[in-house]
């Protein structure tokens, strides 16, 4: 298996050398030549399997400069039972509402308490092995973009990892204060993190410049370095997440809810940058059984309107909201669906991606939108919305949950509303643990403002709902602030350089 960029401008690229450029010169993204296909015998083998094994297995059929013993020996520390409180990484929670099931597919059980840990417990691993394979003894520089989950989860994964360093940027104000703690407090020698005067789009949209930047890069090459990603723009990034999706629809199997071949299940997912649900589509490129994917979204809804009209306009009110996570404008992984959905046609997408870089929007052709709305149903909802989700799920069926998977949960019953489809059985990506963001949480559940600092109000989300702090959160209280600079998108560069010692 090789790879390719979605813009057309590299092919035959190895794995390795895919994970560790993290995305091609011609600004696209690496995708994959073919697809694994699973049958249902694969998936009933698979459901008698640990996590550990499955995720070694699916990445194997993308990975052949790994063999089976060494992806074996990078999962099985990844998801290690030790690292995931309840020593399982991704639970299945069953909730019932009314005649709809829902099963919330829990991946915050990590070390950050967030679906980030599935993937960047993994990456390490992998991008180390690329580098004993393509690096050429370079060290790598990782640049992170996050909306809050992805910088703490990768700089834990990173962190001390030989031949690394990892520098985070995040917006200043576009997280939420705890996911702000985790990062200023980071512990590690190869780490920084900066907030950027902007939003996550700034943070995203400088990254990407710097990476693609000829004079940045000859002068890292001149130091004996090369820039990689953990942001899910990286194929080593994505490809763990389509694991548990596999992994979900195996448990459902070994559980009896899934009880006959070809049984399908919808898929919803609080979406931003379209990583998450673009693994799930993947998934289902490989044979796994899924109806519809429900793609959820906050106010700032540029993927609800694209999916119901075809048009992709950035050019709207940016939102600050209480699901920070996904206040994004820029999906980046969209480009890769468009891809596929063309029939892998680099010039078409390039085009379109060249209209979003130059006016912000563009606008596709009826039939790539006839087959998006074959696959796809978005919806949205508000900040009263989700505080308002969250408060029915915690009096109606005794389940907390953070800001991002009420604004899942809101937008599923708006289809099942609309779609009358109660009879798919559904899994619900569930994204941060409610103590991410426990101030809302605490004015969803309660009414009212909570009192204090994060810690104060954790504690008192705790008392209120009966329910424990993870102990990765609880444990910050004791970790000084070890990061404070803030830079404008444009002293990206300057502070990437001074980060990797160069400057």
């Amino acid at each position: 298996m090789h790879y390719k960029s979605t813009r057309g401008g590299q092919e035959n690229i190895s794995a390795s050398q895919a994970i560790l450029h993290g995305i091609a010169k011609d600004g696209g993204l690496f995708v994959p030549d073919s697809f694994p296909q699973y049958s249902y015998a694969d998936l009933h083998e698979l459901a008698g399997c640990t996590y550990q094994e499955r995720a070694a297995r699916i990445m194997a059929d993308f990975l052949p400069e790994f063999s089976k013993e060494e992806l074996e020996s990078y999962a099985a520390p990844a998801y290690a039972p030790e690292k995931f409180e309840g020593g399982f990484p991704a639970p299945l929670s069953m909730l019932q509402n009314g005649q709809v099931t829902m099963y919330l597919l829990e991946l915050w059980h990590g070390p950050t308490c967030a679906f980030k840990d599935m993937a960047l417990q993994m990456l390490p691993y992998l991008l180390t092995g690329s580098l004993r394979k393509d690096g050429c003894g370079k060290k790598a520089v990782i640049l992170v973009a996050t909306s809050g989950d992805t910088g703490k989860a990768a700089l834990e994964g990173f962190k001390d990892v030989d031949g690394v360093s990892i520098q985070v940027f995040y917006p200043e104000s576009g997280v939420s204060d705890m996911q702000k703690r985790q990062m200023t407090t980071q512990e590690g020698g190869n780490v920084s993190v900066c907030a950027i005067q902007g939003n996550f789009d700034d943070a995203q949209s400088g990254v990407k410049k710097i990476f693609t930047d000829p004079q940045v890069n000859r002068i890292l090459e001149e130091n004996g370095m090369l820039f990689s990603s953990a942001n899910s723009i990286n194929w080593g990034r994505l490809l763990p997440q389509i694991v548990y999706y596999f992994s979900a629809y195996c448990d459902l199997m070994r559980t009896g809810e899934m009880d006959y071949e070809g049984e399908k299940i919808n898929i919803v997912v609080p979406t931003g940058n379209f990583g998450n649900i673009l693994a799930a589509y993947y998934a289902k490129k490989m044979g796994l059984p899924v109806n519809r994917f429900i793609c959820a979204s906050n106010s700032n809804n540029v993927l609800t309107e694209f999916i119901r009209t075809g048009v992709y306009d950035r050019n709207r009110q940016f939102y600050t909201t209480i699901s920070p996570s996904m206040d994004i404008l820029i999906s980046s992984n969209l480009e890769r669906l468009l891809y596929d959905l063309t029939g892998n046609n680099s010039a078409l997408v390039a085009s379109w991606m060249n209209q979003l870089a130059a006016t912000g929007r563009y606008q596709v052709d009826a039939a790539t939108l006839q087959k998006l709305q074959e696959l796809f149903w978005g919806g949205f909802c508000d900040d009263g919305e989700t505080l308002q989700e969250i408060r029915e799920m915690f009096q109606t069926e005794n389940y907390l949950c953070d800001t991002h998977t009420a604004v899942a949960v809101h937008v599923y019953k708006e289809y099942v509303a609309q779609t009358q489809d109660t009879a798919t059985p559904t899994v619900i990506a569930s994204t941060a643990s409610p103590y991410k963001f426990a101030s809302h949480v605490y004015k969803a559940v309660t009414g009212e403002d909570a009192a204090g600092d994060d810690f104060a109000v954790a504690s008192q989300l705790s008392a209120v709902t009966g329910t424990q702090i993870p102990a990765p959160i609880a444990s910050l209280q004791e970790k000084p602030v070890r990061f404070a600079n803030v830079c404008t998108a444009a002293g990206m560069r300057e502070e990437v350089l001074r980060a990797a010692g160069i400057r």
